[in-house]
């Protein structure tokens, strides 16, 4: 097959770029689809990030209601399988109890995206339920970092992050819950914001009420697409139980233009939880970055009671989880869950979700108050908190502690492990407040480190003036203009790929 592009000028390109030549005519959706689809098919049988490839959707980019006159313009695009709902396709959500599941109506960020002129193209890998930290069951799949492909992605918008990190897509759909769109972001190499409430609509099953903690969104390359997705996507459906907030100006514009002086703190000091000492200087050397962009920067920290808002965000998480898989239960006409169809520590969670009592929900309710109103606080004072997006280092396939696969006897042990790791992220999401990955940094075995910027609530666009401005002054190249080993540039001759596959 002829492409319209070579693999070198295809990942040059962003999202906006290809939907620039779209509209001049230099090219077709259809073009931008199938050598999407060629990237898919010379990555991922190293990589196994995608699920699946809509081929009438390459075939036709605007046969399921693309708009050709959408700012995307028929930009091809990857839907995490957790999340927006597409009429007629297969959302297995990472589970072999789903194995077949199709979806009977769009969602409304779906139909936003197209809207949007994004094309739909496929479905990316997540672990289950998008419930852990690495999408890795051998059962379903094992998504390995293009970086190296000894290690994990990190998750749960695992397939995403590989595919944006390979060059197959410039830009591709991720989910938030507790870090799941800027964790992967971080050990992959890619631009990933998690937006504030009140951005992105999970309409019509849920509301911002009954998801309380979960956003969706993208990863990127560019800032410029990150701002874009944005700025088209958002937005509630008719009858939403929360108002849906716009910005004064678009982000597209607001990036243009360098933020003025601002307050940086710097911190990974989370109650337990600390950074390892490498990350720690990455951190400072960042810091000393900005400090060159003309912003002040020090070391500080949110007066948050940690213990108690990791213990809340835990029993959200149970208990959300839970009620999620006793809905999936009820639709199959089963009474519990079968134990060779979901994974271990998901069962434990049901059984302990189903005992959360309204009372429990309300104490938990009332921490997640006081710990938003602590870093509304904190943010009178300070513009932006930076931390390390993790605070260990990206483990290896096969950890067996970080996985939903483990055989853990206390639920609460599992999720305090993953906090060990995960400490940065998840009070974004209980908040309600903008964070963002930025890949700035390099962990010691050789993968990107994304470096985490948060903001007040609504204060998304600050987030991505700062990024833009990073952008603008190391000449956009992230990750010190380092690529993957596993990238459409550079594929794995098939023979070695044949190895890796279980």
């Amino acid at each position: 097959m002829t492409l319209a592009m070579s693999w070198d000028e295809w990942a040059a390109h962003d999202g906006v770029a290809l939907a620039e030549r779209t509209r001049k005519g230099e090219v077709t959706a259809a073009e931008l689809a199938a050598q999407a689809a060629a990237g898919v098919a010379r990555v991922n049988p190293m990589l196994s990030a995608v699920v699946e490839v809509f081929d009438d959707a390459v075939a036709d980019p605007f046969k399921a209601g693309t708009r050709p006159d959408g700012f995307f313009a028929g930009v091809p695009f990857l839907v995490k399988d957790l999340g927006p709902t597409l009429k007629d396709r297969l959302q297995e959500m990472g589970s072999l109890f789903m194995r077949g599941n199709r979806s009977a109506e769009d969602s409304f960020l779906a139909q936003k995206m197209r809207q949007a002129g994004l094309n739909l193209i496929g479905r990316t890998t997540t672990p289950e339920f998008g419930v852990c930290s690495s999408a890795e069951n051998p059962a379903v799949y094992v998504t390995r970092n293009p970086w190296d492909l000894a290690y994990t992605t990190l998750g749960s918008s695992a397939g995403t992050a590989a595919v944006v990190a390979a060059g197959v897509l410039p830009l591709s759909h991720a989910t938030d819950g507790g870090g799941s769109i800027r964790i992967p972001a971080g050990a992959n190499g890619n631009i990933g914001l998690k937006a504030s409430r009140g951005v992105f609509s999970i309409a019509p099953k849920m509301s911002d009420l009954s998801g309380l903690v979960s956003t969706q969104g993208c990863q990127s390359r560019s800032v410029r697409d990150t701002a874009a997705f944005v700025d088209h996507c958002r937005g509630g459906a008719p009858g939403e139980f929360m108002p849906y907030w716009m910005p004064a100006e678009p982000y597209s514009q607001l990036i243009q233009r360098d933020p003025g002086p601002l307050r940086i703190a710097l911190s990974h000091e989370w109650g337990d939880y600390h950074a390892v000492p490498h990350y720690v200087a990455e951190l400072a050397r960042v810091g000393r970055f900005l400090e060159g962009l003309g912003h002040h920067v020090e070391w500080a920290e949110p007066a948050v009671d940690f213990r108690a808002a990791f213990a809340a965000q835990t029993t959200c998480y149970i208990s959300n989880f839970a009620q999620t898989i006793s809905g999936l239960l009820a639709s199959a006409g089963l009474a519990r869950p079968p134990a060779d169809l979901i994974e271990p520590i998901n069962i434990k969670i049901w059984e302990a979700g189903l005992q959360t009592s309204y009372t429990e929900r309300a104490k938990m309710q009332s921490v997640f108050n006081t710990t938003s109103r602590a870093f509304g606080e904190f943010f009178e004072a300070w513009d932006i908190i930076l931390t390390p997006i993790t605070a260990l280092p990206t483990p290896k396939l096969g950890t067996l502690q970080n996985l939903t696969l483990s055989d853990n006897p206390s639920v609460l042990d599992w999720f305090d492990k993953l906090w060990r790791n995960f400490a940065y992220t998840p009070l974004t999401n209980l908040c309600g407040i903008p964070g963002i990955s930025l890949p700035l940094a390099t962990q010691d075995n050789g993968l990107p480190l994304g470096i985490q910027a948060q903001a007040r609530q609504a204060n998304d666009g600050l987030l991505l003036q700062l990024a833009a401005q990073i952008e603008r002054a190391i000449g956009g190249r992230w990750n010190s203009g380092r690529i993957p080993g596993m990238h459409v540039t550079q594929a794995m001759p098939e023979a070695a790929a044949a190895t890796l596959r279980p």
